[in-house]
C-alpha cells in the first residue's frame, strides 16, 4: 500500500503540494490527472526517493520495488532482447551465479529461485514485449545504437515492463508509440500483475487500463473510483453544484447588501441593517476552482476553395534513395474537404507519405497532381527544435506581419493562444504545449489548402487536446492526420487509410474494427482483445460440437434439461450484474478511498471478482445455447 501523508512541497517559489494526501491500495491501477505543470512528475521523482519532501510522509511497504522509464535510453552495441533481459536485476544476477556456483545447496536455491521467477521463459516474454511495442524479430537482436531516440524509448518502456516492478511509474508512455503500440500498451497495463500509476492524457488508456484517477488541483490529491470517464463525469457534476451554491450565496450577499444600504440611515431598521452586516461578515466566500479552459486553437483555411479533386496520384512511388522506394503503386485522391488518418506501424512509411504530400520529397515514379498554388501546413515533432528559442510568439507574428500595427500583432497573437505575458515570452522559455501551439499557428499562417499534422497531441494537455478537435472541425481545407491518440481520430477522421507493407490501402471499416484487428496480431501468449477472445473461444466450442454429432443420441443432451439449465444460468446472471451495479455506486464515491481505504480496496476486489464470474458464466451460457442450437429437429 502506497500513503501520501500531509506532502509538502515547494519548486522554487511555487508551492506543489500543501499538505496533500492520498492512499492507493496494492494492485491498483491508477490514472494519475491535473493541468500540465501542475506536479504530476513532482510527484514521480518523490515517490521514487530522488527528491525529499518539504514535509509530510511517503510511505511504502519495505522492499517494494519501483520503476519507471529511464530517461538515460540505451544505446550501445547490446542487442533490444539482451537490454530488456538484463532490466530484470534478480535474474541477472542469479543467471550469473548459477554460473559459477560450486555449493549444491545454493545451486538448489538459485535453481528454485529461477523457477519461481518465470526465469527460463525470460526471452519469450520480453521478445513478445519488444513485439507489442512495434519490434520486428530480426530487429529485437539488432543493437539500440541502430535506432533512433524515439525508438530507444520503446526499448526503455519494454524494458521496465519485463522487469514488472511492484510500482510502475508511467509519464506520458504512449508519446513515442504509434497507434499499434498504444492499443497494445492499453492491453498490457490493464493486465499488469502489480501496483501502476500513469500519467497520460490519452482518454483511451485512462478509460481502458486504470480502475482509479488520482486529481492533482490546488496542491491537494483526490483520489476518484473509476476509469477517467467516470472521474470526468463526478467532476462535472461537482463543478455544478458548485457553480450553483456559489451562485446562491452571491444572491443572498446582494439581497443583505441592498437592505443595509436602503434602512442603515433609517431610525426602526438600523439594528437590523447591522444585524445584515454581521451576517455578511460571518458569510465565508465558496472556494472558486481554477478556470481549466484553454485557449482555442485557429487554422486559416483556404484563400479560395479549390474544385475537386484536391490531389490525385496514380502509381506513385517515393523513397529517399534511387531506384529504391519505401512506398509504390500508389493510387489515391484527396478532396478539398476531406478528413483522412493514416494508420499503420511506425517505419511503414506514414512519414514518408506526408512529406510527399507536403512537396517534402518528389516522386520517383507515377503521376501527382495538385492546383500549382496549392498551399501545404506540415506540422512534425521534430519542428518544435528548429523553432527560434529567442523569438517569442510576437516576434515570430511581427516578421509575418511587418506592415501591421502592432495592436493587430498583439491580436493575432492572442487568437494563437498566447496571453500578454507568454506572447513576449522567448520559445525557448515555452512549456512543450506551448511551442506546439506557437508552431500550430504559424504553419497555417495566411491560409492553408492541406493540413498535414503528424503526432500534434504529444505535448497537449487533455483540454488542448479537445480544443484542437474544434479547431480542426471547422477547418475548411483538406487534413491528413497522423495520431495515436484514437479519441483524435474517431471525432476528425472521415476516411481511414493503411500504409504498410510498402503500400496505401483504404481501410472501409471503423477504428474499432482496426483495433481488433491489430490486438488479433500477437499470439495468445500477451494481451489480447477480450472480444476475439470469446470469439475465438466459441469456434472452439462449436467445432467440438459438430464433431459430437457423430456420438449417439443418447449421449446428448436433452432439450428441456438444457432450458431450465439456461434459465438458472440467466438467473445468476442478472444477479451478479445487480451485484456490479451496488458496487459501482459505492466506489463512484470520490470519498471512499480517503474516508475508508480498507472498503474501497475490499469493493474493487469484490468487482474484480463479479466480472471473473460474469465472464464464467457467460460462457457457459453460450455453450448451453450452442448444445441447444445444434440439437436434431424431431422428425414431423
Amino acid at each position: 500500500m502506497l500513503e501520501i501523508d500531509k506532502l509538502t512541497y515547494r519548486l522554487g517559489d511555487r508551492l506543489l503540494f500543501d499538505g496533500a494526501n492520498a492512499v492507493i491500495q496494492r494492485g491498483a491501477k491508477v490514472g494519475f490527472v491535473g493541468r500540465n505543470g501542475s506536479g504530476k512528475t513532482t510527484l514521480f521523482r518523490l515517490l521514487r526517493g530522488e527528491i525529499g519532501p518539504e514535509s509530510g510522509e511517503i510511505r511504502l511497504p519495505p522492499r517494494t520495488r519501483i520503476g519507471g522509464v529511464d530517461q538515460e535510453v540505451p544505446a550501445g552495441p547490446e542487442s533490444l532482447l539482451d537490454v530488456v533481459m538484463a532490466a530484470d536485476t534478480e535474474r541477472a544476477t542469479l543467471m550469473a551465479e548459477a554460473e559459477t556456483a560450486t555449493d549444491g545447496l545454493r545451486i538448489a536455491e538459485i535453481q528454485t529461485r529461477l523457477a519461481d521467477i518465470d526465469a527460463h521463459s525470460a526471452e519469450a516474454r520480453a521478445a513478445r514485449i519488444l513485439k507489442g511495442l512495434g519490434f520486428s524479430d530480426s530487429a529485437q537482436r539488432s543493437p539500440c545504437s541502430d535506432f533512433s531516440g524515439g525508438w530507444r524509448m520503446r526499448v526503455a518502456l519494454a524494458a521496465v515492463l519485463f522487469a514488472a516492478p511492484d510500482l510502475l511509474l508511467l509519464d506520458e508512455p504512449t508519446n513515442y508509440l504509434d497507434l499499434e503500440g498504444a492499443l497494445w500498451l492499453e492491453t498490457y497495463l490493464a493486465r499488469y500483475p502489480h501496483t501502476l500509476i500513469v500519467i497520460s492524457h490519452d482518454r483511451d488508456l485512462l478509460n481502458s487500463a486504470v480502475s482509479q484517477t488520482l486529481h492533482l488541483e490546488g496542491q491537494r490529491l483526490q483520489l476518484y473510483g473509476g476509469p477517467f470517464e467516470t472521474f470526468d463525469k463526478q467532476r462535472r457534476l461537482q463543478l455544478a453544484v458548485e457553480s450553483k451554491a456559489q451562485a446562491k450565496q452571491a444572491a443572498r450577499k446582494a439581497h443583505l447588501q441592498a437592505f443595509v444600504d436602503r434602512f442603515r440611515a433609517k431610525a426602526t431598521k438600523a439594528r437590523q441593517a447591522q444585524s445584515r452586516l454581521k451576517m455578511l461578515s460571518k458569510m465565508e466566500p465558496l472556494a472558486q476552482r481554477i478556470d481549466e479552459r484553454v485557449a482555442p486553437f485557429h487554422f486559416d483555411g483556404p484563400l479560395k476553395l479549390k474544385s475537386p479533386p484536391l490531389i490525385s496520384g496514380l502509381n506513385l512511388a517515393v523513397g529517399y534513395e534511387p531506384e529504391t522506394p519505401i512506398l509504390s503503386d500508389m493510387t489515391f485522391r484527396i478532396d478539398p474537404d476531406d478528413r483522412i488518418a493514416l494508420l499503420g506501424q511506425n517505419g511503414n512509411g506514414k512519414s514518408t507519405f506526408a512529406k510527399l504530400l507536403a512537396g517534402r520529397l518528389k516522386r520517383q515514379s507515377g503521376r501527382l497532381v495538385h492546383p500549382a498554388k496549392m498551399r501545404v501546413a506540415f506540422f512534425t515533432q521534430h519542428q518544435l527544435d528548429d523553432l527560434n528559442p529567442k523569438e517569442s510568439p510576437a516576434m515570430a507574428v511581427r516578421a509575418r506581419m511587418p506592415d501591421a500595427p502592432e495592436a493587430r500583432i498583439r491580436a493575432r497573437a492572442a487568437q494563437m493562444g498566447f496571453d500578454r505575458l507568454r506572447m513576449e515570452t522567448p520559445a525557448g522559455q515555452l512549456s512543450g504545449g506551448e511551442r506546439a501551439r506557437l508552431l500550430l499557428g504559424l504553419i497555417t499562417f495566411g491560409g492553408s489548402d492541406l493540413l498535414i499534422l503528424d503526432e500534434p497531441t504529444n505535448h497537449l494537455d487533455m483540454e488542448s487536446r479537445e480544443a484542437l478537435v474544434e479547431a480542426l472541425t471547422v477547418y475548411e481545407g483538406a487534413v491528413i492526420l497522423i495520431s495515436h491518440d484514437r479519441h483524435l481520430i474517431e471525432a476528425t477522421a472521415d476516411r481511414l487509410w493503411v500504409i504498410e507493407g510498402g503500400g496505401l490501402s483504404v481501410y472501409e471499416d471503423d477504428l474499432a474494427s482496426y483495433r481488433r484487428n491489430v490486438l488479433t496480431r500477437f499470439d495468445g501468449k500477451g494481451p489480447v482483445d477480450k472480444k476475439a477472445r470469446k470469439a475465438r473461444e466459441k469456434a472452439k466450442r462449436r467445432e467440438a460440437l459438430a464433431k459430437s454429432e457423430q456420438e449417439p443420441a443418447r449421449k446428448r443432451s436433452n432439450p428441456s434439461t438444457v432450458r431450465k439449465q439456461i434459465s438458472d444460468v440467466e438467473a445468476r446472471l442478472a444477479t451478479i450484474r445487480e451485484k456490479i451495479g451496488h458496487i459501482d455506486e459505492q466506489l463512484a464515491d470520490p470519498n471512499l478511498f480517503a474516508r475508508d481505504a480498507e472498503k474501497g480496496a475490499r469493493l474493487a476486489e469484490l468487482r474484480s471478482q463479479g466480472e471473473q464470474a460474469l465472464d464464467k458464466w457467460e460462457t457457459r451460457w453460450l455453450e448451453l445455447h450452442a448444445l441447444l442450437e445444434d440439437e436434431p429437429t424431431a422428425a414431423p
